[in-house]
C-alpha cells in the first residue's frame, strides 16, 4: 500500500465523517482501514432482532446529509446501515476503503515524525497522521462465570448474532438487561418456548416516543427546510434532558417519575415490579427506551431471575439460590468493553512510550481527541466524549472539525507534527473530573460501564453538547507543541 498522508481507522459514523470532510477540503491522500468486509461499524455488527437507534434519527445522522426518507422517528438498524453506505457512495469514499485491514499496531518514529501502521495481514506502511474512528461499542464484553466454555448448546453475544440459530421452540437464556437486551428480549419472548432473563441490575426505562414517519409528517420532512427544522427541534428537546445530568442530580426526579409511571402501567404484578425497580438515581447508568420490554417479562413463558449466576454447565445455568435452569441457547447481552477498549491497543508514541503506560492512571485525552506523547494521533469518540442524553454524531462532527483545524495548523506552520502539551491535557482533565465528581454518574453506590477501575468516569462528557461544540470550534496553538515548525 502506498504511504497515505492520513490513515483513518474504522468506517462507522466517525471514520466516514472524517473522510468526507477531508475530501471536501480538497485532500484526497488518505485511506480508511476497516477490519471487516463491509463498512458500517456498530450498525453493521449489531444486527440482532429488534435492533434500532434510541436517539431520533433526524439527529442521529450527519447535519450536512439530512435524510427525509427515514421510515420511523427511531430508525431500525438496516436503515441506518443503508444510510452510511449511501453516504460513502455519494461522497466518493469507496476508492479510499480498504476492507479486511485490522490495525494491530501503531508505532511513532520520532526522527521522521511518521506513524508506522501494522495490519493483521502482515502489511506495514507509514503515514503522517492517524485518525482513530473505532468507537467504543465494538469489543464484546463477557462476564467471568465458571463453566462458560463448557456449554454445549448455542451461545453468542448480541453483537455477533447467530442468525442460523432458530430460537423457536427452544429454552433460551438471556444474560444481561442493557440497551441491546431490551430490544431483542421482546422478540425472543414471542419465539422461544421458555425464556429466562438473568438480571444483575435493573435499568431505568422510559417510554419510547416512536412513531412512523408518514402522511403529513413525511410531507413536512420532504418540504424545503422541513428535515432541518425537525432536526433542530429534536436537538433542543434533547438538550433540555441534559439539565439533570450537567447541573444537579436532584433535577433528575422528573425523569425518574416518568420511568416509575411507565413501570407501574406496564407491570401490574407488585413482586415483578419490585424486581424491576432500580435502587439508584436515574441517569447514573444509561436510561433506556422501550414500550415492549416490560410487557415481554409479564408473559407466561418468560421468567426474570435476579439471583446472580454461579456456574454454567453443559446444558444449564445455575444461580446463587441453587436453582438449575435448563437451556438450549444463551444470548449474552452483556455489553462492550468501553473504558478499556482503547487501552488494549498496541500504540507506541514518542520515546517508545506505550499508551498503556501513558494511561496508567486512567484513560484521558485533551477534549477526548489528542493525547500527550502521541503526535498526530487523533481519537474520535475518545475518552469523555460519550453522551447520556443526545446524539454522538453531533459530537463526532465537532471532533472532526477540530481535527481538520489541527491539520490546517500543521500546514500553516509547516510543522511535521503536533503534540498536546502535558500541562494543557492535565488542566483540562482536572477540570473535567472535578465537574464529574458532583454529577449523577458518581452518585454513591452507582456502578456502570462509564467508570474505570478507579471509579472515575472516563466515558461521558459532563456538559451540554453545544458547550463541547463551542470549546472545540478552534484549536488553541499554545496548547500544542509544534514539532519541526518552520514559521
Amino acid at each position: 500500500m502506498p504511504s497515505p498522508g492520513v490513515t483513518i481507522i474504522g468506517s462507522g459514523f466517525a471514520g466516514l465523517c472524517m473522510a468526507i470532510k477531508l475530501k471536501e477540503a480538497g485532500y484526497h491522500d488518505f485511506v480508511i482501514l476497516e477490519k471487516a468486509g463491509e463498512l458500517g461499524g456498530t450498525w453493521r455488527d449489531n444486527s440482532y432482532p429488534g435492533c434500532a437507534c434510541d436517539v431520533p434519527s433526524p439527529l442521529y445522522s450527519f447535519s450536512f446529509e439530512l435524510n427525509p426518507g427515514w421510515s420511523r422517528l427511531f430508525s431500525p438498524q438496516e436503515e441506518i446501515w443503508d444510510y452510511l453506505r449511501a453516504c460513502a457512495r455519494k461522497y466518493g469514499l469507496e476508492p479510499h476503503l480498504r476492507f479486511g485491514k485490522e490495525v494491530c499496531g501503531l508505532e511513532y518514529d520520532d526522527e521522521r515524525a511518521l506513524w508506522r501502521v501494522s495490519t493483521g495481514d502482515g502489511e506495514t506502511f507509514e503515514t503522517h497522521a492517524v485518525v482513530s474512528g473505532v468507537g467504543a461499542l465494538h469489543v464484546p464484553s463477557y462476564p467471568e462465570i465458571p463453566g462458560r466454555e463448557r456449554f454445549t448448546g448455542t451461545a453468542f453475544h448480541s453483537a455477533r448474532w447467530d442468525h442460523s440459530a432458530d430460537p423457536a421452540g427452544k429454552r433460551v437464556a438471556v444474560v444481561g438487561t442493557g440497551a441491546s437486551a431490551v430490544q431483542f428480549v421482546p422478540v425472543l419472548a414471542e419465539q422461544a418456548s421458555r425464556l429466562t432473563v438473568f438480571q444483575r441490575t435493573p435499568p431505568w426505562i422510559q417510554p419510547k416516543p416512536d412513531l412512523p414517519i408518514d402522511g403529513r409528517l413525511k410531507r413536512a420532512m420532504e418540504a424545503p427546510g422541513g428535515a432541518r427544522l425537525l432536526r433542530d427541534a429534536v436537538y433542543w428537546l434533547l438538550e433540555t434532558r441534559a439539565v439533570g445530568f450537567t447541573i444537579d442530580p436532584r433535577l433528575m426526579k422528573v425523569h425518574q417519575a416518568m420511568a416509575e409511571r411507565h413501570l407501574a402501567r406496564q407491570v401490574p404484578d407488585p413482586g415483578l415490579r419490585a424486581k424491576l425497580t432500580p435502587d439508584y438515581t436515574i441517569g447514573c447508568k444509561r436510561i433506556l427506551l422501550s414500550n415492549d420490554y416490560y410487557p415481554a417479562l409479564t408473559r407466561d413463558n418468560v421468567e426474570l431471575v435476579t439471583d446472580s449466576i454461579t456456574e454454567i454447565r453443559q446444558r444449564s445455568i445455575v444461580d446463587a439460590a441453587g436453582r438449575e435452569h435448563e437451556v438450549d441457547m444463551i444470548v449474552w447481552g452483556t455489553g462492550f468493553k468501553v473504558v478499556d477498549a482503547l487501552n488494549e491497543q498496541h500504540i507506541v508514541g514518542r520515546n517508545g512510550v506505550k499508551i498503556q503506560d501513558a494511561w496508567s492512571d486512567g484513560v484521558e485525552a485533551y477534549y477526548g481527541i489528542t493525547t500527550t506523547g502521541f503526535p498526530n494521533l487523533f481519537f474520535l469518540l475518545g475518552p469523555n466524549t460519550g453522551l447520556g442524553h443526545s446524539s454522538v454524531v453531533f459530537m463526532i462532527e465537532s471532533q472532526v472539525r477540530y481535527v481538520m483545524d489541527c491539520l490546517r495548523l500543521l500546514s500553516k506552520t509547516k510543522a511535521r507534527a503536533l503534540d498536546v502539551r502535558p500541562a494543557a491535557q492535565r488542566a483540562f482533565n482536572d477540570r473535567l473530573q472535578r465537574r464529574l465528581d458532583r454529577l449523577v454518574w458518581n452518585e454513591g453506590g452507582c456502578t456502570s460501564w462509564y467508570l474505570d477501575e478507579h471509579g472515575r468516569n472516563r466515558a461521558l462528557w459532563p456538559g451540554f453538547t453545544f458547550e463541547y461544540w463551542a470549546r472545540t470550534r478552534k484549536v488553541k496553538p499554545e496548547a500544542y507543541e509544534l514539532i519541526g515548525a518552520r514559521c
